[in-house]
């Protein structure tokens, strides 16, 4: 478990499934993850993969969790998806966040990733991590430029253009 400020940051429980599947109902959520809304079935697909990666790889993604409110609203941390992006990519630690609408424009993505990303050094002292972002989604480009990704290119990942970013092991 991490805490921060406003935040807690903790592994998935299984009382979280119903929170974590509405997030994905929300259009401005999924607008540039996918463009749909999952069906309850494909949520609960992917959220026992949070389990799994933790259960497989030793990390994963976090729960977060809004102090003040003891609110589930999202889930930040890094993992193996295993994207078919080449070797400049899938061999590294993969960012990702998602955060409910109600939780854009505070700063929690950027103090949730800051401690995330502190907490992997610790662990791994990864020399290189990545993250793929939609070239439409200006929030999350400037938040991972924030948190010291830069861009190194472009692909396409089911179907739809991504900007392909790298973070250097911090000296």
């Amino acid at each position: 478990m991490i805490e921060t400020a406003r935040l807690t940051l903790r592994r998935h429980l299984a009382e979280d499934f119903e929170a974590c599947h509405a997030i994905r109902q929300e259009p401005v959520v999924t607008k540039y993850i996918s463009g749909a809304t999952p069906t309850e079935d494909e949520s609960w697909v992917r959220f026992l993969g949070f389990f799994g990666r933790w259960d497989v790889m030793g990390y994963g993604l976090f729960a977060v969790i809004e102090k003040s409110s003891n609110r589930y609203i999202g889930e930040v941390g890094y993992s193996d998806f295993r994207r078919g992006l080449g070797p400049d990519f899938d061999p590294f630690h993969e960012a990702a966040w998602i955060l409910s609408g109600t939780s854009h424009g505070k700063g929690y993505g950027l103090e949730a990733m800051t401690a995330v990303q502190k907490w992997l050094d610790e662990k791994f002292t990864p020399d290189k991590t990545v993250c793929i972002i939609s070239p439409e989604n200006i929030a999350s480009i400037r938040l991972a430029e924030k948190l010291g990704f830069r861009p190194t290119g472009q692909s396409t990942y089911k179907q739809e253009p991504v900007r392909l970013f790298e973070r250097l092991k911090p000296t």
